[in-house]
C-alpha cells in the first residue's frame, strides 16, 4: 500500500461542500492501493462546523494537525462583527453593492498582504510537519486540495524539498474568480506568479469542473494542457439514510435548497417569479413550502423578510451533512442557484451531484448554456432557466407544481447517467493520476 500525504485546510470538524471532496477521497483511496496520511489545521476558523463528519474519517487514516495564525478575529473586531460570525457570507457582495468604510479598509488589507489568501499563516508550520511526515511515514506522493491556495504552496515546497510527485487539486479557480480579492498591481502580480508556478510545478492538476482548466489555460496558454484533468465532484450513496414514513408527494409542494447564499448567489429571480405566479392565482402560497438550509448573507435575509409569501418559507440553520440529505430526500424537488457572474457558465457547485444522487428533480436557476445545462441534459435531472428569464422560471415552477397537484412524476431522470458520479468513481480517477 503506497502512502500519499493529503494536505487540506477544510477537513472535519469543518463543514461545507469543500470538505466532502477530500473526505470521500480518503475514504476510498485504499480501495485503489493508496493509504492517505492527512495534514490539516488544529485551530482553523471554518465558515461552518460539522462535528458529525469526524465520525466519517476512517479509523485507519492518520490525521495530523498543526497550528495556524488566523487573522479573522482581528477582522471581526475591526469591522464590528461578532466573534465567531461567518465571514464569507457577508464579504462577497452583489454587483454595485457598496462596502462600509471599515469593510473597504479590511478588504484592502486582505488584498494587499494576504497572498495567496488569509490562510498563509499556516505555511511554515505545515511545511515543517509535512517534512517530518514524509521522512517518518515513507510518503510516496502528495495531494493538495485548494482553496485555500496556501495548500498548494505548502505542497509545492514539499515537492521541491523531497522531489515527490504531486497532484494539485482545485475546487475553484485561483486569481480573478468571483470570490478572489480585487488586488492592485503589485499584489496581483505576486499572486499570479504563485498561481502560474503552482500549475507548472505540479505533476498533475486535478480540477472539480472543466471551467477551472479553461480558466488556467486561458490565463497561461504556455501551460501543458495534458497535465490538467477533470475529476468531477459526486455523491456518496452510503451517506443516504434509510427513511421511514416517506410519501411520494408532500402535503405542500416542497422545494429545498442547501448551502450558502450571498452576493450574486441569491433567490431574487425565483422570488420575483413566485410573486407573479401567486398574484396571477396560478400558485397557492398556502400549498408551497420553500426550505432554505444553511448560511445566508444579510442581503439574502432581507429578501426572505420582504416577500409577500414569507409564511411559505422555512429557514433552517446549517446542519449536519446527513441531516441535510434527509431534508433533500423528503422534498418534492431541490433548488440550485448558480452565482450570476462572468464565470456562471463554467461553475458547477458540488451540491448538484448530491441533488441528483438523492433522486429528486432539480429546479435550476443558471445559464441556459454551459456546464450545468450540459449536466442537466445528460442526466435529464431537472428543469433549468436563466436568472434573467423570469417567464421561463415561472413556467418551470408551474410545471413541477401542476404535476405535484396531479400527483404525477415530476421528471424521469436517467439513473445510469447519474450513477457514474458516485464519489468512489472520482477517487478512482485520482488514484490513476497518483499511479501515473
Amino acid at each position: 500500500m503506497k502512502k500519499v500525504l493529503v494536505i487540506a485546510y477544510y477537513f472535519p470538524p469543518s463543514g461545507g461542500p469543500g470538505v466532502q471532496r477530500v473526505l470521500k477521497h480518503i475514504k476510498y483511496l485504499k480501495d485503489f492501493g493508496w493509504s492517505p496520511v492527512v495534514l490539516t489545521v488544529s485551530n482553523g476558523q471554518f465558515p461552518a462546523r460539522d462535528e458529525s463528519l469526524l465520525q466519517e474519517i476512517p479509523d485507519d487514516v492518520e490525521v495530523h494537525r498543526t497550528k495556524i495564525f488566523e487573522p479573522y478575529d482581528i477582522y471581526r473586531a475591526f469591522t464590528g462583527k461578532k466573534k465567531g460570525s461567518a465571514i464569507d457570507v457577508n464579504v462577497i457582495k452583489k454587483e454595485g453593492q457598496k462596502r462600509s468604510f471599515t469593510e473597504s479598509i479590511a478588504e484592502f488589507i486582505r488584498a494587499t498582504f494576504f497572498i495567496p489568501d488569509a490562510r498563509v499563516g499556516w505555511l511554515n508550520s505545515a511545511v515543517k510537519k509535512g517534512s517530518e511526515l514524509i521522512k517518518e511515514k515513507n510518503i510516496e506522493a502528495i495531494y493538495s486540495s485548494s482553496p485555500p491556495y496556501t495548500c498548494s504552496l505548502i505542497a509545492k515546497k514539499l515537492k521541491k524539498k523531497f522531489d515527490l510527485p504531486w497532484v494539485a487539486g482545485f475546487r475553484d479557480p485561483w486569481t480573478g474568480f468571483i470570490s478572489s480579492p480585487k488586488r492592485w498591481l503589485l499584489p496581483s502580480a505576486i499572486d499570479k506568479r504563485m498561481e502560474k508556478n503552482v500549475f507548472k510545478s505540479a505533476d498533475s492538476v486535478e480540477c472539480a469542473w472543466q471551467g477551472i482548466i479553461e480558466d488556467a489555460i486561458n490565463k497561461y496558454p504556455e501551460l501543458d494542457r495534458s497535465k490538467f484533468h477533470h475529476v468531477p465532484n459526486g455523491f456518496d450513496s452510503a451517506d443516504f439514510p434509510t427513511l421511514k414514513n416517506v410519501t411520494e408527494f408532500n402535503d405542500k409542494f416542497t422545494l429545498t435548497y442547501t448551502g450558502s447564499m450571498y452576493g450574486r448567489r441569491n433567490p431574487e429571480a425565483l422570488f420575483l417569479a413566485l410573486e407573479e405566479l401567486i398574484n396571477e392565482k396560478l400558485v397557492d402560497s398556502n400549498k408551497i413550502s420553500l426550505q432554505f438550509i444553511g448560511r445566508f448573507g444579510n442581503e439574502v435575509k432581507k429578501m426572505f423578510e420582504s416577500v409577500t409569501f414569507s409564511s411559505s418559507l422555512v429557514l433552517l440553520d446549517y446542519m449536519a451533512h446527513k441531516k441535510s440529505i434527509e431534508h433533500l430526500m423528503r422534498s418534492d424537488a431541490t433548488l440550485l442557484i448558480v452565482d450570476e457572474s462572468k464565470e456562471s457558465e463554467y461553475i458547477v457547485p458540488g451540491k448538484i451531484y448530491e441533488y441528483l444522487g438523492v433522486g429528486k428533480p432539480v429546479f435550476v436557476i443558471s445559464p441556459e448554456t454551459g456546464a450545468i445545462s450540459q449536466l442537466i441534459k445528460e442526466t435529464n435531472g431537472g428543469l433549468l432557466a436563466h436568472q434573467s428569464n423570469i417567464p421561463n422560471i415561472k413556467a418551470n415552477f408551474l410545471e413541477y407544481y401542476s404535476k405535484w397537484q396531479k400527483k404525477e412524476k415530476l421528471i424521469e431522470a436517467k439513473k445510469e447517467e447519474i450513477q457514474q458520479y458516485e464519489r468512489r468513481n472520482s477517487t478512482k480517477k485520482l488514484s490513476e493520476l497518483l499511479n501515473n
